[in-house]
């Protein structure tokens, strides 16, 4: 039910229906030569992470146990949980457990979903209710059989969501509902406090890496969420094969098409059937796309290897705290 933000995985289904990401379930989206050609590459020291610890972890720790939720967390043993758990933040998925997609870099399962779950929204509700959770992300599987794209339960989701968390502030980490921008801007009409679409990887990759979307299209959904007045935000992964002008490129083209908010993180191969780890960018690496991404007019440049899409989110939905710490850094 729960999950806090990690890398693309799969998901299961907990009991009460709300889904949750797992990384023990594989997608095959290459074939094994493809694998053989390129072994996974050996993880650099700098990924390695702290045991969570904290009275807000042991907290929420609590209440997970009390309860009896699952949580990609735990299984998944997510680089930022203590971090996030210590923060009151979460991230839900909703709209079940199986994309129509097959994106390459991820483990969701693709095939043909379940029916939509009408009571979905004020399940997630209550599951934020009882979490006390002051952030939350949600997120969804893409649902490209559906004439709304999911876009009913996601606008009904956040109304749920406020109704009962009413001081929760929310992030959506939404599809491109293949561009049917009627389906976008029920999204709008809700307005969260930041509206995310991933970019992913840069324009040359994208093909490769998110084989049914576009890359000009995830653009648009950008530019047409700045234009209805969101707060918009973007993620991109490192070490698919990308070179250094694609991914300033790729940051340049988001700031030109409104993005506020952009995530840079190091892709993670979750099984031998995913696209490989070309290699693991070093840490210097993501300081300069951060520094080059605020000389670009972004507004929060996070970035990292160990960063996430939902890393930090809470801190993302302040317009300007981010430019501020930058530039309180350079008169430092």
């Amino acid at each position: 039910m729960l999950c806090l933000p990690c890398a693309p995985c799969g998901r299961l289904s907990h009991p009460s229906g709300i889904s949750y990401l797992c990384p023990m379930q594989e997608l095959p989206v290459i074939n094994a030569s493809q694998v053989n050609e390129q072994p996974r590459v050996k993880k650099p020291d700098w990924l390695r992470v702290k045991l969570p610890m904290g009275e807000n972890y042991r907290h929420v720790r609590g209440l997970v146990d009390k309860n009896k939720l699952h949580t990609i967390c735990e299984s998944g043993n997510c680089p930022n949980m203590g971090e996030c758990w210590g923060e009151g933040t979460a991230t839900f998925m909703i709209l079940g457990n199986i994309c129509t997609r097959s994106c390459g870099f991820c483990n969701v399962a693709t095939g043909r979903p379940e029916p939509v779950d009408w009571d979905e929204p004020q399940r997630v509700a209550e599951a934020m209710f009882l979490m006390k959770v002051k952030h939350a992300v949600i997120t969804s599987v893409d649902r490209d059989e559906l004439k709304d794209g999911g876009s009913i339960i996601w606008a009904n989701t956040i109304k749920a969501v406020r109704a009962l968390n009413p001081t929760t502030t929310l992030e959506t980490l939404i599809p491109d509902f293949k561009g049917e921008w009627d389906n976008v801007q029920r999204i709008i009409d809700v307005a969260p406090e930041v509206v995310s679409h991933n970019l992913e990887t840069v324009e040359r990759l994208t093909r490769k890496v998110r084989i049914q979307a576009r890359y000009h299209r995830s653009l648009e959904v950008i530019r047409r969420l700045k234009d209805a007045g969101m707060r918009t935000k973007s993620g991109i992964m490192l070490g698919l094969g990308e070179e250094k002008d694609e991914v300033l490129q790729s940051l340049q083209d988001l700031a030109d098409n409104g993005c506020d908010v952009v995530t840079l993180g190091q892709y993670l191969q979750p099984s031998q059937k995913h696209l490989p780890v070309v290699r693991f960018v070093h840490p210097d690496e993501f300081a300069f796309f951060r520094e080059e991404g605020y000389k670009m007019g972004l507004d929060y440049v996070e970035a990292g290897p160990l960063v996430r899409s939902s890393y930090h989110s809470e801190r993302h939905v302040f317009a300007g705290e981010g430019r501020k710490k930058w530039l309180e850094s350079k008169l430092a």
